[in-house]
Formats: structure tokens, sequence, C-alpha cells
């Protein structure tokens, strides 16, 4: 079929028509515009092809869902794991405390008969209760467990083991028992916590969190769409495809959840990244095709100029965001890997829709998409007026960019010097909110039970594991526990798997992650086990538990958060060289996004770490910032903010590539792009707000840093540091290097 001639557009006001850079060049279309023609002409195969393969999609996702890979810690720690795992053993079950307490100052276990009367009856009833829900009771009534009872003697404590295959599921029993006996006791606290409780309670208010993340950022996206649109069809088509990428994506998730570790928090992450890229895609794509048909193309004519315009952006923004979050695969977490895929895959699936379902939906709907106008709100132009304050603003700018430029960086890195005190760190009882019940039993055991040292486990491998040697070096290890040192008393050992591995108990110094836990998990594994179990030949060890995993997670992450900085930078840099041709322009964008992710950083570690606006986001800072969260503001910033950038830059190029001067090119491709650019930018932040509302303190943290940099990016980066550093630079800003230059005609 022969491609209908193109009108050259307009000039820009006061130049000579020159050939736009969205004419064609000299053979056949851009591939983007083929493909968008493609898709318009054969509309009905492309919407209903796109909506059966997300139908296809999403049901071999729910067949293939029920399957799950563990995910194994970085460092020392994942070679424990895998080394259990790889001799068929999971590790040991998960630990269960039942707290009896005094709810009186006069409460006590050696007086108070009540207290020992409730005790006996939480041990009666978990000992009526299968092995796979309590198995290994103890308790102060039992030998040996005067450990059990508080030093002021107001708390005792029964732990057990959970050992069924679901644990989720086989801890419900016991915590209905522990229910049942505070019912009768309500002078006492009687209240369970532990590894599974905690799991039961996270993997609830996860699911809690996710269904209030969908149910909330689904109207406020609609609603935000309708006043931008002021038609109720023109704004739902944003919303449907990102609904159908993030419903693809989720879905694909579950086949990769076959062969890599996915866990729950990735379907939310996944939810939120997917509808805030989702509907910035298809946002750019609508408005550009209905700023030209406003101009008086036909719905065929403007669907090919938005592709090779819109549409070239929207592909170079993917594949930077791609290439962002692929950065997650360096960090050593396996977990992170499924976020990673996860995320790349809603992306890639966007930018796919984008070119594909979206240009077919709109040229079947035509001049209907702009039917369901609302009263007042679908009086607006269709079409995006250049802003006349942003139009202003840059302005005056570009007249004095040297001094606008200098105060905007300055504010930034005012923004950004908090981030310098930024700590790492884990939050106690894994960040939940301190109105959880398990949470609560948790710190109040801690409070009762301060002196309860952390176990490390040490798990040995090898051919000679019952060897008089092996039994030697692990008497030798009991030995150096004492009152006061590095390693506590009991020091226990244990053949698991039949006896293909051993696992030796190490009582730890200090309270699981604090500094004296730290040092003397390092004095473990540096000094003590190389003298007593690595003199022995023929075995390996490795040493896992609570306070070895916390420690190689914060070690991995600072060992790699450098190398996945400079990888995703240089990445995207070469990315935007090879998109714009210019030296210049990538490094102007690559230097801007890492302003903005820097002031991301001093505002998260200002509101979580030092425990600014606790009240109104509703949480309790633990005075460090969530170990990984930093790295996946980074990931995450780097490359939804480039959005902007590319969209913005591409109109600029345009109005210069017209013959526009430089400063009329750079005023007029900020203003021209005002519109979609905020409202792009007011959805996202709305959108990454959800997460501050959310449980989890980590999350909040996310939401924070991602909302707070996508509003410094839509303003004081693209309103006064990009006009600013386009000026200062004028027409070097689009020299092109030697080896990315095109021969002359071609």
């Amino acid at each position: 079929m022969r491609q209908p001639q193109l009108p050259v557009l307009p000039p820009a006001e006061g130049h000579p028509p020159q050939t736009p850079p969205d004419a064609p060049r000299r053979g056949r279309p851009p591939i983007v515009e083929r493909i968008a023609a493609w898709s318009a002409l054969h509309r009905k195969t492309a919407v209903f092809g796109w909506l059966g393969l997300v139908a296809i999609v999403f049901v071999i996702g729910q067949f293939m869902s029920a399957s799950t890979v563990p995910s194994y810690d970085p460092g020392q720690s994942g070679v424990a794991e895998r080394a259990l795992q790889r001799v068929g053993d999971l590790g040991p079950p998960p630990a269960e405390v039942v707290l009896i307490q005094a709810k009186t100052a006069n409460g006590r276990w050696q007086t108070d008969p009540e207290l020992r009367t409730a005790t006996e009856q939480v041990v009666s009833a978990l000992s009526r209760l299968p092995r796979s829900t309590a198995s290994a009771i103890r308790s102060p009534l039992s030998h040996g467990g005067g450990s059990l009872v508080s030093a002021d003697g107001r708390s005792a404590l029964v732990t057990f083991n959970v050992t069924g295959a679901n644990e989720d599921q086989a801890v419900l029993p016991a915590q209905r028992a522990v229910a049942a006996v505070q019912s009768r006791y309500p002078q006492l606290r009687i209240a369970e916590t532990g590894d599974a409780s905690v799991d039961r309670a996270a993997s609830n208010l996860l699911s809690s969190d996710f269904r209030r993340a969908e149910s909330t950022s689904l109207p406020i996206t609609l609603i935000l769409l309708v006043i931008v649109f002021g038609a109720l069809i023109a704004a739902g088509i944003p919303l449907l495809l990102a609904v159908t990428a993030v419903v693809t994506a989720i879905s694909l998730t579950s086949v990769i959840g076959q062969w890599l570790p996915t866990g729950q928090s990735t379907s939310e992450v996944v939810l939120i990244f997917g509808m805030a890229v989702g509907v910035d895609y298809s946002l750019f794509y609508l408005r550009r095709e209905r700023e030209e048909r406003a101009a008086g193309r036909g719905t065929l004519e403007a669907l090919r100029i938005a592709a090779r315009t819109s549409g070239r952006a929207i592909v170079i923004s993917g594949v930077t965001v791609m290439v962002a979050l692929a950065g997650l695969f360096l960090t050593g977490f396996s977990v992170f890997t499924g976020i990673g895929l996860g995320t790349i895959a809603v992306v890639g699936v966007s930018v796919a829709g984008s070119l594909t379902f979206l240009p077919a939906l709109l040229a079947w709907l035509g001049p209907r998409a702009d039917r369901g106008k609302i009263p007042f709100l679908g009086r607006r132009r269709t079409a995006s007026r250049p802003s006349k304050l942003w139009a202003a603003v840059v302005r005056r700018v570009a007249r004095r960019p040297a001094a606008w430029g200098g105060i905007a960086a300055v504010a930034m890195v005012a923004l950004a010097v908090p981030a310098l005190s930024m700590r790492l760190g884990t939050p106690p009882d894994g960040g939940f909110p301190v109105s959880l019940p398990v949470a609560q039993t948790a710190d109040a055991v801690q409070r009762a039970f301060p002196a309860v040292p952390s176990p490390a486990q040490v798990v040995v491998t090898g051919n000679n594991l019952h060897s008089s040697a092996v039994t030697a070096a692990v008497t030798s290890l009991e030995h150096t526990a004492s009152a006061s040192g590095p390693v506590r008393q009991p020091v226990t050992a244990a053949y698991v798997a039949h006896g293909r591995a051993l696992v030796v108990s190490v009582p730890l110094a200090g309270n699981v992650t604090d500094a004296r836990a730290n040092a003397a998990l390092l004095s473990l594994r540096n000094t003590i086990l190389p003298a007593t179990l690595g003199k022995v030949r023929g075995i390996s060890w490795a040493v896992s538990g609570n306070t070895a995993n916390n420690y190689d997670d914060i070690a991995a992450l600072h060992g790699r958060t450098p190398l996945v900085l400079a990888v995703v930078a240089g990445l995207a840099f070469l990315l935007l060289l090879v998109a714009f041709e210019s030296v210049a322009i990538a490094l102007i964008s690559v230097g801007l996004n890492m302003l903005s992710v820097a002031a991301a950083f001093g505002i998260v570690t200002l509101i979580f770490q030092d425990g600014h606006l606790a009240g109104p986001l509703a949480f309790t800072s633990f005075g460090a910032i969530v170990s990984w969260v930093p790295l996946f503001i980074f990931v995450f910033l780097f490359g939804i903010s480039m959005d902007y950038h590319v969209f913005v830059l591409t109109r600029i190029r345009e109005l210069r590539a017209r013959g526009s001067s430089m400063r009329d090119a750079v005023v007029g491709g900020i203003a021209g792009s005002a519109g979609v650019v905020t409202s792009a930018a007011v959805i996202m932040v709305a959108v990454f707000s959800v997460l501050a509302t959310l449980s989890l303190i980590p999350l909040q943290m996310l939401g924070v840093g991602l909302a707070a940099a996508i509003l410094i990016d839509a303003t004081v980066v693209r309103g006064v540091l990009l006009p600013a550093a386009l000026s200062l630079l004028g027409d070097r800003a689009w020299r092109a290097p030697g080896f990315l230059r095109r021969p002359q005609g071609s």
C-alpha cells in the first residue's frame, strides 16, 4: 500500500519553514511509524489480539502461581542456606514464643499462682496440638527452664517450634489455643509471637496493602485523567492500557516464579510502577495525537505523527527505564531479581501496548474518543496549549541562566545534604506498624528479656562430620563461650538431614543487629571458627542466623551499590547519546537525574531517619533507612524520570530543527510540553504517594522518595535547571560527535 504524503508542519513563529524532524527520511518511515500505521489499519486485529494476549497470559499465570522458588541471602548467610538446601534440610523450624506476663507490678512467677497456672495451661494446650503445629515445647516448668523467667519475675516464656510444611497455616491452631488461654486470664497478658506468626502477619499485611493500593490508585488515576482530558472515554484509554500491562506483567511474574524467586511484594511494586509508566506513556501519545487532530489532520495522519514523535520518545524512555531496572540484577539479592524482571516486564508491555494497542484503539474510536465530556472540564481545548506560566518562567531563566541555574542547583544540593548522614539498617520487627499485635508482643518480649542472645547458626558440611576431629572442634568452640565474650552459652550442636550436615547454634553477644552483635559475628567468623572448625580437613562451614543475615544484607548493598550506580548511569548515558546524538545532552540528563536522586535521598533521610512528619505519616523512626530502599529509589527514579527529559528534549529538538533559535526552542519546547508533562507528573506523584499510606515503613520510604523526586524533577529540574543548562551551552548542546554524525544527504 502506498504511504500518503505527510504535510510539513508549520514553522515556528518568526522563522522560515524547514523540514521538520517528524518528516520521513528518504526511504521507509521509521519502524515506530510503520507499527502504528499497521495497527491503525488493522485496528480490530490489533485491539482484540492485544486483549486476547492479555487473557491468555493471565490464565497461564493463574495456573502456574502455586509454585515458589526459595530466595537466598547474599554472602555467607546465603552459602549456609544453600548448603542446607543441598542436603535436603530446610533449616531450623520457625521458633515461636508465648509471653505470659503480669499486668501489675506485684505479679511474680515465684509468688503468683495465676502466672504458674496460666503457664501450665499454655503448655497443656500446645501439647495437645499436632507435632506439625507445636514441637520441642520448653517452659519454666521444664528442666532447665529457669532462663525463661524474666529477671524481675513478672514475665515467663513458653517456646516451641512449628514444623508444618505450610507454616502460615500450621501456626493458626497454636494462636487459637493461646488466645483461648488468654480469654480465661484477662488480668494477665498471654500473647504469641515468633517467626511463623510474623511471617503470617506480614503476608496478611502485604495482601491488605496490595488491595488498598489497587483500590486507591485506580480511582485516583481515573479522576486525574478525567481532569486532564475532560472526557470519560479519553480518560479511560490510558487507564485501560496501564491495567492490561499490569495484569500481563503480574501474570508473567507468576510464570517466572517457577524458576526465579518472586516475593509477595513483587506484585505490589509492579502494580504501582506499572500504573505510573503505563499512564505516562499513553498520556504522551494521546495528547500528541489530539494536538495533531486539533490542527486539522486526519486520524491516520495524526497517529503517524504521534508515533514518529511521542512514540519514539516512549521507546527511548522505555529502554532507558528497563536498563535502569536491570541494575537490580547486580545487587546479589535473588529476590530482587524477581522484582527487577516484574518491573521490566510491565515497562516492556507498556511500551509494546503504546505502539500497537493504543494507535489501533485511537483509530477505531476516532473523534468518538472525545465523547463523554464532563461539564466545565469538557469545554477545555482538545489540544494542549503552551503554558503561559512555564513560558514566563523559562524565558526568565534563559535570560540569566547562570544565576537561576546556580540558585536551583544550590537548593537541590541543600536538599541532598542530609543524605550524607544517612544510616542503613533493619527496622525492628520487619518494619511493621507498632499497632500490629505480633510486633507489640515481640517488643514486650525484648523488654522483658533484654539479655537474650541472638544465636548464630553454623552450618557444617563435608564427609567427616562424625569424626572425632569434628567433635573435638565443636568442644573447643564451646570452651570459647563466656559470660562476657562475643560467644555465649549454651553452644549446642545437632545433626540434620540424616547426618549429612551439622548445625551448631552459637549465641552471640548483643541484640541481633546492634554493634555488639555484629562485632561478635565477625569475631566468630574471622577468629573463633578458623581456630576450631577451620583446623579440620574435609569440611566447610558458613554462618547464618538473624544477625548474620542482616549484616550480610547491608554489607552486600554497600559493596554492590557503587557498581549498580556506575553501570546504570553508564548505560543510560550511552542510550541517550545514541538517541539524541549529543554528548552534552546525555551528560546533562544523567547529571540532572543524579541530582534529583540525591535530593530524594535527603528528603527521605530528613523524614524517616530524623523522624520529621512521623505523626502525619503514622510511622515510628528507628534512626536509619531500610537498607534496600536507597538502591530501589535510585534504580526506579533513574528510569522513570527519563520520561520527562526525553519528552521535553524531543520537543526542543523538534523546534530547533525547524529553525527556531536555541532560546526560543527551549522556551517553546518546555512551554509546549508543559500540559502533558505536568499531567503525567501529577498522576505519577499521586500513584507513588499511595505507597506512603501503606502499613510497612519500607514501602512508605519508597513512596515518599519516589513522589518527592518526581515532583522535583517535573518542576525545578524541568523549569529551571534544564533550560539553564541548555541556554548556557547554546548550539553546542546539540553538537554530535564525529562517530554519530550522519553523512550528508542521508
